[in-house]
């Protein structure tokens, strides 16, 4: 599983019965079958999660971006049918609609390299204190992030830590001074 997500490989299947069963037969001699593998592939959930949070999260430079995307378990018109994330997901509202499922919310540098993240359910709000405590314990200097962070009580939080939070004005809202390179940086957002 690692092996694929550090490669460029599109999809698992070919991945796994090509390159795992058939060029690194004699490094997996025991390998499973396809679907069998598929099957206990999400026993392993816990352990890569945690090699992810330790291996692969690399160090703050100074300037952060932070965003959340959802995960959508199932069609709109299927929630009450749903049992497999029954009591897990939950129905929540994004820039994009309703969805049923979770959210999954990362913090990234200027490279791209990934820095932080964190799982929750469809209907916790971005803003949320102590998620974002938790994502930014190892930041400083200058996040930018979208409106769904816009909040002054956030804004007090990460500016103790030695945080900046950086987004866009609401419609309603007096403009703040930026200098042209927080502008700049405030578009690239679209990185992470």
């Amino acid at each position: 599983m690692i092996g694929f997500h550090l490669g460029a490989h599109k999809k698992f299947k070919h991945y796994y019965q090509e390159i795992v069963c058939g060029y690194w037969k004699d490094l997996f001699p025991k390998s499973l079958s396809y679907n069998r593998f598929l099957e206990l592939q999400q026993r392993s959930f816990v352990v890569f999660a945690l090699f992810l949070k330790e291996k692969c999260l690399r160090k703050c430079t100074g300037i952060s971006f932070m965003d959340s995307t959802t995960l959508k378990v199932c069609r709109n018109q299927r929630i009450h049918n749903h049992k497999v994330f029954k009591g897990l997901a939950e129905r929540g509202k994004s820039s994009m609609g309703w969805f049923y499922g979770f959210k999954l919310h990362l913090v990234c540098n200027e490279k791209g390299e990934l820095l932080s993240f964190y799982l929750t359910k469809g209907n916790v709000d971005d803003r949320n204190p102590k998620h974002i405590k938790k994502m930014t314990k190892q930041l400083f200097r200058k996040l930018f992030a979208d409106k769904g962070y816009l909040s002054k009580a956030l804004w007090g939080m990460l500016f103790a830590d030695g945080i900046q939070l950086f987004t866009k004005l609401r419609k309603n809202m007096e403009n703040h001074i930026m200098t042209m390179k927080e502008k700049i940086l405030l578009r690239k957002r679209a990185i992470i």
